[in-house]
């Protein structure tokens, strides 16, 4: 049997009937960028977030961008994030016009250390853009205090933790702002790219609303040099319909990881560690083990797709050479992208699929 790293057929075949009746909704209407699709899913988006508003965009990446530019974040202001994050998190902070500061991470976790913060602190220093790592939420309450400290804006990256929780919150309505992908894998994905920027400020908000189209509340008339960054109503209908099961999916993925949990609990793998203070989302379920790329080989040998999240961190990237960052920079960081592996993780995964992997890995153990 066959284990792909995601299954996004299975769940389009699950709900087909009802996602073509809302895109046929969308085209009868034609209502193609924003409209009624859209309203209703940052509506319903907003409460299951529990944020006052919520402003559908075309990508993560611009949810991040436009929270930042809300903010007034641009030229000669740092922002400190994670260095092991995907791209996007710093790069929004460059289209910005700012500076990514990076701290090194928790190695159970693999999110910010919230205790590195403040040695990273300068007087340029604007925001923190914490980011919500694989589906689990970073440790906020100190986090929150040295932004109230330092006079910070803290811009959380949950583009991999709708539904995760911190201390009973969701992310998302912890910090002033907070930026969710849509893409195709996420937990709750569009069928293309898709966005949303979360606040509680209404004028935030607005101001969210006029950027992402181009810089206008009313047609020909702009208050600001915007972007068109706006959703499409067919994401915006795919998503409505999505949203509604997402409870659902998100307690499939939380009792796939325990099994998994259970299966790796007596090989020499370090499974991931859930704090008891956060509600784990699971949108990768990543583990740490030696022999790493060997291991990754032999599963594709045995029809098990694996991902690597992510290979490189950002400061030794080729883009962020400008940066001065070397190795060892951020030696814990650096570290994990040696060993992390992320196994299949999606809603209809079997457990027999998960024995299949889990099995794999301990012959490889076993023999190497």
């Amino acid at each position: 049997m066959k284990v792909p790293f995601v299954d996004l057929k299975s769940q389009y075949f699950e709900i087909k009937e009802e996602i073509l009746q809302a895109i046929n909704n969308v085209l009868d209407n034609t209502a193609y960028i924003l409209g009624k699709s859209v309203f209703d899913f940052e509506k319903n988006f907003a409460n299951y977030v529990e944020a006052n508003y919520a402003i559908a965009v075309n990508s993560g990446t611009a949810a991040l961008h436009m929270a930042l530019l809300a903010y007034n974040v641009g030229i000669g202001d740092e922002v400190i994030t994670a260095p092991n994050t995907f791209i996007a998190t710093a790069g929004a902070i460059s289209h910005a016009g700012a500076k990514p500061v990076f701290v090194d991470i928790e190695p159970d976790t693999f999110n910010m250390d919230s205790a590195k913060i403040e040695n990273a602190i300068t007087s340029n220093t604007k925001a923190i853009i914490p980011v919500h790592l694989y589906g689990q939420s970073c440790n906020m309450d100190p986090i929150m205090e040295i932004a109230k400290k330092h006079n910070l804006i803290v811009i959380e990256d949950a583009c991999q933790a709708h539904g995760a929780e911190y201390n009973g919150q969701r992310v998302g309505s912890i910090g002033q702002a907070a930026a969710f992908s849509f893409y195709p894998g996420k937990n709750l994905g569009a069928y293309g790219e898709g966005g949303i920027v979360t606040t509680n400020s209404e004028e935030i908000a607005q101001k969210i609303k006029m950027l992402r189209d181009h810089g206008s509340s009313q047609k020909y008339f702009h208050q600001y040099i915007g972007y068109n960054y706006r959703m499409e109503g067919i994401q915006g209908a795919v998503l409505g319909v999505k949203l509604k099961r997402l409870e659902e999916w998100t307690e499939k993925r939380r009792n796939n990881a325990q099994t998994y949990n259970n299966l790796l609990s007596s090989l020499e793998v370090i499974t991931p560690k859930e704090k008891s203070y956060n509600r784990h989302v699971y949108h990768l379920y990543v583990i740490r083990v030696k022999n790493r790329d060997k291991l990754q080989e032999y599963l594709k040998e045995n029809g098990i797709d694996s991902g690597l999240h992510y290979p490189q961190p950002i400061h030794l990237q080729k883009a962020y050479k400008f940066l001065g960052y070397k190795e060892n920079s951020f030696p814990l960081a650096e570290a994990s992208t040696k060993e992390i592996l992320s196994l299949p993780m999606y809603p209809e995964l079997t457990k027999e699929q998960i024995k299949i992997v889990a099995k794999s890995i301990k012959e490889f153990l076993v023999n190497n």
